[in-house]
């Protein structure tokens, strides 16, 4: 399996199988999320029993599905009660469906031609799955696109693997050409794109330049930054330093017409970070969200606008 990782090559990808009549497939891979309640237990069961997501000593190793069932049978109840609230399931799938059809959308208006999949690590329709339908498409071409715009082990890392070790056992699939883009936070279009949310909804306020920007992203144990070299951390506040450069260059020219009573005053705590979804006893990246909503009420701030950066659907404080 020839391996390409760069982000850049997406769209020369594209173009290349356009120009040789090559049958193109862009495989786009989310986590999946249960579509019931009744899904709820089995879904937590797999997510758990990704070493990626649970990091296990080596000797322990044999634990890790033991470990995962134990955990999900423990969670399930109060994250039932969460799907519950949201209309009985997760929207995951639908919204990652709607993103495919728009992608092969614009690849169609410049005139380039690619079957687009959706796989999941850890519910229906599964990445091995999908792997199986690119096999029975022919496909002579694959671009790999993990719907995560920041890189984590626990995330794209996790997903690479799986894609490695299918093809390994084919023979068709270790000779596809496959490009990897590891990440995607840095792209125009992405941070424009949040920027553009935020001015929107900044607006609806009546006093725009009292909102705090808070942004929120799911959280990884500080091992992870520390021990395993993941550059999740700083990808993220990278993200966010380029989101809030793009506002102050929206000000600079526009920003005034689009949100009128909007003034900006480039202190520095008018926007901040906070983390989410930590679990069991481990250090996690702080500051935790749950911690600074509670501080940020003693200090009285009264408007926030909360901005979730990096949302991988499984909150489970």
């Amino acid at each position: 399996m020839g391996i390409c990782t760069s982000s850049e090559k997406f769209v020369q990808e594209c173009r290349y199988t356009h120009a040789a009549t090559e049958k193109l497939g862009v495989l786009l891979v989310n986590i999946g999320g249960p579509e019931n309640l009744n899904d709820v237990q089995p879904f937590l069961c797999n997510l758990f029993a990704d070493p990626d997501v649970i990091r296990l000593p080596k000797l322990s190793k044999f634990l890790q599905r033991p470990l995962a069932k134990l955990i999900s049978i423990l969670l399930a109840p109060k994250t039932k009660q969460r799907y519950a609230a949201i209309g009985g399931g997760s929207p995951l799938r639908r919204i990652t469906d709607e993103q495919a059809d728009a992608l092969r959308t614009a690849l169609e208006a410049k005139n380039l031609h690619a079957n687009v999949y959706v796989g999941m690590r850890y519910w229906y329709t599964f990445m091995e799955e999908a792997i199986q339908q690119i096999k029975r498409d022919r496909i002579m071409k694959l671009v790999l696109l993990p719907l995560f715009p920041q890189f984590s082990i626990s995330t794209t890392g996790s997903s690479i693997p799986v894609l490695q070790r299918i093809f390994m056992d084919d023979a068709y699939l270790l000779r596809l050409p496959v490009s990897i883009i590891r990440f995607w936070y840095r792209r125009q279009g992405y941070i424009r794109s949040i920027a553009d949310s935020i001015v929107t909804q900044l607006s609806k306020f009546e006093k725009p330049e009292e909102v705090l920007i808070f942004f929120s992203a799911h959280g990884v144990p500080v091992s992870y930054d520390e021990n395993a070299g993941d550059p999740y951390k700083d990808q993220i506040e990278e993200c966010i330093y380029l989101i809030m450069r793009e506002l102050k260059a929206r000000y600079q020219v526009s920003f005034r017409t689009r949100v009128s009573a909007f003034t900006w005053n480039n202190n520095d705590n008018l926007s901040m970070l906070a983390l989410q979804s930590r679990l069991g006893p481990v250090q996690w990246l702080k500051p935790y969200t749950n911690e600074v909503l509670v501080e940020l009420g003693r200090k009285g701030v009264k408007s926030l606008l909360a901005v979730p950066i990096r949302s991988m659907a499984r909150n489970f404080e």
